[in-house]
């Protein structure tokens, strides 16, 4: 029986030995495992962080694009004010009715595009105005007085500062 015992501890001893190399083995497998899985954690948090950048760098495309026609069609639209009010001093009532419907139409194909009018009552703000003249007048000092151009905004981008007249203290 010794010789069975001798040779059954071997085969334990040899058991052991794979055992414990196969352990070390899966230990090994698993470290190199986990470094794959925190790659792929990475590059997929790098393609979500892309996906948003390439999201938000195309709202910017698209904003500057509506921006720019916006900004084209700001004379025409100062022009047919012009015409409104010139042609209002005229007889000529049909002349009149259809310029003022192009600009109606033009004013409101531009609101929805997100333009609006920067307020000009009130008080001077140079974020939206821009000072042309100051006059002596018996309103509060910095009082917007008069609007020789209007300044528009789209959305909170101003795109023209209105330029007026304000008052100054005497």
């Amino acid at each position: 029986m010794a010789a069975d015992e001798v040779e059954a501890r071997e085969d334990r001893v040899e058991v052991d030995e794979t055992v414990s190399s196969l352990e070390e083995r899966a230990a090994l497998l698993e470290k190199e495992r986990d470094e794959y899985l925190n790659d792929l954690k990475r590059v997929a948090a790098d393609f979500d962080n892309y996906r948003k950048r390439v999201a938000r760098d195309q709202e910017g495309l698209v904003a500057r694009a509506h921006e720019r026609l916006v900004k084209e069609l700001l004379p025409v639209l100062d022009d047919l004010e012009r015409a409104l009010e010139a042609a209002a001093e005229h007889e000529e009532a049909k002349l009149e009715e259809g310029v003022r419907l192009v600009h109606r139409e033009l004013s409101e194909a531009l609101a929805r595009e997100g333009l609006e009018e920067v307020e000009t009552e009130g008080q001077f703000d140079p974020n939206v105005h821009e000072a042309l003249l100051s006059q002596p007048s018996d309103a509060d000092e910095g009082a917007v007085l008069e609007v020789l151009q209007k300044g528009y905004r789209l959305g909170d981008r101003v795109l023209r500062p209105a330029r007026v007249v304000v008052s100054q203290s005497e």
